[in-house]
């Protein structure tokens, strides 16, 4: 059965892009959930065309199907080319996500061989480089070689990769982080802080906006 990915869900700005994002969601909500939607509004506010999708196994959850894991990395980045392919190419094109729908972007990116539209660099927010209490299953062996510019917003304490565990990672050149303070795995701040989730939200968005608009010469 051949993969199909979900039609694009745009979120545009007034006025021409100076970029596009192909922002798939994370493992366990849909391209809609309040995250998706803030950080896809912070970003066309930002001059960012962003296109959201769904991969096969949240479309058939979302249509009635039974609630399952994740699909097989193959079905998922064959998803993600599928979308890739539908993407316009009229403004430099980036690809990225949330925790695992970023993760498939870098290791999409990093595949040999040309991709449906070429891609400028990978935006990730929160970057899932270990499993849950498994931190010695490290998820970046592809990173140093990654053909593109990649940024990660990661929260200061995720659970997933905190910037304890980051600094001693070995990501290669072409990655940059931008760190979002006492942030969790949704980059969300404890009240103890002092800082909200909002502004949270709001600065990953600008620094992605910023490292998308440089790369393009915006």
């Amino acid at each position: 059965m051949a993969v199909v990915a979900a039609p694009l869900h745009w979120t545009l700005p007034e006025g021409k892009p100076c970029a596009s994002l192909l922002f798939a969601h994370g493992a366990g909500a849909p391209m809609d959930s309040d995250f998706m939607e803030t950080l896809a509004s912070l970003l066309a506010a930002q001059q960012i065309a962003v296109a959201r999708f769904e991969f096969p196994y949240m479309a058939q959850r979302r249509h009635g199907g039974s609630r399952r894991p994740p699909d097989r990395q193959p079905v998922l980045l064959a998803a993600f080319a599928e979308a890739l392919a539908a993407m316009p190419n009229d403004v430099p094109c980036f690809i990225g996500g949330k925790s695992m729908g970023g993760r498939m972007a870098s290791v999409l990116a990093s595949e040999p061989g040309p991709l449906p539209v070429s891609v400028a660099g990978v935006v990730c927010f929160s970057y899932p480089f270990h499993p849950p209490r498994r931190p010695e299953s490290l998820r970046i062996a592809h990173l140093p070689a990654l053909p593109v510019p990649m940024l990660i917003c990661q929260g200061e304490r995720d659970p997933l990769g905190d910037q304890g565990e980051v600094a001693g990672y070995h990501l290669g050149e072409h990655v940059m982080l931008h760190w979002l303070g006492d942030g969790d795995h949704d980059l969300k701040p404890r009240k103890a802080s002092g800082l909200t989730h909002a502004a949270n939200l709001a600065s990953a968005a600008a620094a992605a906006a910023a490292f998308m608009g440089r790369i393009a010469g915006a």
